[in-house]
C-alpha cells in the first residue's frame, strides 16, 4: 500500500497526460498533468499529516521540487522544467543518502530497513552506496530520455521505465540480501 501511495502522484500525472487529449488539445496535456501532480503531492502531505501528525523529510523534499519545477513549467509554459524534475529529485535522494552516511554516520537505508535485516555494517554501507549510485544513474537516464525522445515516450518512461528499473534493482538487492532477512512468526 505504501508503494502505491508513493506512486499516487505519478499515476495521476500519467493518467491526466493520457486522458487529457480526449478533452483538450494534446500539446497542453503536459501542463494539466503538471498541475495535477502538484495538487496530488500536496494532497499526500495533507493526508500524511492528518494521519500521522508528521511528514517525513523526503516527502517534503519531493513536494518542494515538484512545486518549484512544476510551478516553473506552468508559469513559463515550458515543459523542460517538469521533465528535469525527476532527475533533480533522484540526485537529491542520492546526495542525502551519501551525505548522511559519510558526514553524519547515519545510514538512512539501515534506518528504514533495520527491522527487517540484521546485517554487518559493511553490508549496510554497500547497500547505501548502491542506492546512491542507482539514484545518480536514474537522474542521468531520465535526462537522456527527456532530451533524445519525444514527450510521450518520456511520459511512458517516467511511468513504466523508472518503475521497471526500480523493480529490477530492488529484486537484485533482495536476492543479495535474502540471507539477512529476519522472519517473524
Amino acid at each position: 500500500m505504501k508503494f502505491l501511495f508513493d506512486l499516487f502522484p505519478v499515476i495521476l500525472f500519467f493518467g491526466t497526460y493520457q486522458l487529457f487529449p480526449l478533452f483538450g488539445p494534446k500539446d497542453e496535456a503536459m501542463f494539466y498533468a503538471t498541475a495535477v501532480v502538484i495538487a496530488a503531492t500536496f494532497a499526500q502531505i495533507v493526508w500524511v499529516y492528518l494521519k500521522h501528525k508528521k511528514v517525513d523529510n523526503m516527502l517534503w523534499i519531493s513536494f518542494v521540487i515538484v512545486l518549484v519545477f512544476g510551478g516553473a513549467t506552468l508559469l513559463l509554459h515550458d515543459k523542460t522544467f517538469i521533465m528535469w524534475k525527476p532527475s533533480v529529485l533522484y540526485w537529491c535522494f542520492a546526495v542525502v543518502l551519501f551525505v548522511s552516511a559519510t558526514y553524519f554516520d547515519r545510514n538512512l537505508i539501515r534506518m528504514m530497513m533495520g527491522e527487517q535485516l540484521t546485517a554487518p555494517k559493511h553490508i549496510w554501507y554497500r547497500l547505501n552506496l548502491s542506492w546512491v549510485a542507482f539514484f545518480s544513474m536514474m537522474g542521468f537516464v531520465n535526462l537522456y530520455v527527456a532530451k533524445n525522445f519525444s514527450e510521450s515516450v518520456w511520459v511512458d518512461f517516467k511511468m513504466f521505465g523508472t518503475m521497471g528499473l526500480m523493480l529490477v534493482f530492488v529484486l537484485a538487492q533482495g536476492m543479495l540480501l535474502s540471507k539477512y532477512v529476519e522472519y517473524k512468526d
